[in-house]
């Protein structure tokens, strides 16, 4: 019984060693390079691009790279630069145009104003020359109508009364009469209607008024009518 048990066991052993021998021999043929597979393993795949891969390529849709980003902020800011200048132009237009209109209002103004007191003043001369017509003939009646009697007397005080009143409203509204007598000859004030030779009065000098002048203001309105002295001739003096 112990014979058969070790026979068996020799012959599993046998076999155990045939099993080992094939598996070396296959080995062998097989001749497998390691540090080859190793290689092949450490290559980068299709599916796993390298960080070199990436350099001087597109960025991925939705990204943009920082040269585009650069670029495209300089021309915003070229953009906005242009249209600051532009509405700078704009404003500087818009200001000068305001600065004209003020200035041509404040002439339009002031011409206004001075064409409206030219024509006040010329309207209000206007009335008044004629005015100074009826005065004249107030002061005529009281140089030579001589009142008689009672009656007349108080005609005269009556048309008196209005004359002054006159004379007062005339002087209200800035109107004074000249005073010529003794002065001298002023052309832009007197209108010479005669000449008289005396040695009374030196030459020029208004001697006599025969239609009084008024002013209004600075401006004449009637020019006085006056006699004016002239040196005596010598032939008429030893005539």
């Amino acid at each position: 019984m112990m014979d058969a048990d070790t026979n068996d066991n020799q012959q599993s052993a046998d076999e155990n060693a045939e099993n080992i021998e094939e598996l070396r021999v296959e080995d062998a043929s097989a001749d497998v390079d390691f540090d080859q597979m190793l290689d092949s393993t450490n290559e980068p795949t299709g599916s796993e691009p390298t960080g070199d891969s990436t350099v001087g390529k597109a960025s991925p849709e939705g990204d943009i790279s920082f040269e585009e980003a650069f670029s495209a902020e300089a021309e915003a800011r070229v953009a906005l630069q242009q249209q600051i200048e532009s509405l700078q132009t704009q404003l500087e237009e818009r200001n000068g145009q305001f600065a004209r209109l003020t200035a041509d209002f404040d002439n339009f103004r002031k011409r206004t104003v001075k064409e409206r007191e030219t024509l006040e003043e010329q309207v209000k001369c206007n009335t008044i020359s004629g005015l100074l017509e009826v005065v004249d003939n107030f002061e005529r009646a009281r140089s030579q109508i001589k009142p008689q009697g009672e009656g007349e007397l108080s005609i005269h005080k009556s048309y008196q009364g209005v004359y002054k009143q006159l004379v007062e409203a005339l002087k209200k509204l800035g109107v004074s009469p000249m005073r010529c007598e003794g002065k001298e000859f002023d052309p832009n004030l007197h209108e010479a209607v005669m000449r008289e030779p005396t040695n009374d009065y030196p030459e020029g000098t208004v001697i006599e008024e025969f239609v009084r002048g008024y002013v209004l203001g600075e401006r004449v309105l009637r020019h006085a009518m006056v006699k004016v002295a002239m040196p005596l001739d010598s032939t008429a003096e030893s005539g």
